[in-house]
């Protein structure tokens, strides 16, 4: 008996395991992205039809319902907040102000601490919404 083999090329390529591989990496990047979290600081934005996108880190000053003031996710005081943005403002040179006020806050209030920013010497502002899916 003459036994003989044949090493024949493989000629398809069986796409089922790379498909596999793939559908569990999009499932992890979709259940991952969904635990990437804003700061700690709660407070509902009012919404808005555009978007703005965030392209560097810039100087937060956030305001609550019940008036309390935060500086880059620090608690602070009203009269504390003049000396916090002077310091930023030396150390980091003119950034976007971004205000994050909740929706039942007063206006004056978010006004007085953005006063004190231009008086520091901020002159670019943003207000932080939330975006309307309508």
């Amino acid at each position: 008996m003459d036994f003989k083999t044949e090493n024949k090329l493989l000629v398809s390529f069986n796409y089922s395991s790379l498909t596999d591989i793939v559908f569990l990496l999009l499932i992890f990047f979709l259940l991952s992205s969904s635990f990437i979290v804003q700061s700690g600081i709660k407070v509902r934005l009012p919404t808005s039809h555009q978007e703005e996108v965030k392209q560097r880190e810039n100087v937060t000053i956030t305001l609550t319902k019940e008036g309390v003031y935060f500086f880059n996710d620090r608690k602070t005081t009203l009269q504390e907040l003049p000396a916090m943005l002077q310091k930023a403002y030396q150390e980091q040179g003119d950034r976007v102000v971004v205000l994050k006020a909740d929706a039942a806050a007063k206006i004056e209030q978010l006004v007085s601490a953005m006063d004190m920013a231009k008086i520091v010497g901020y002159e670019r502002f943003s207000i932080a919404t939330e975006r309307d899916f309508e």
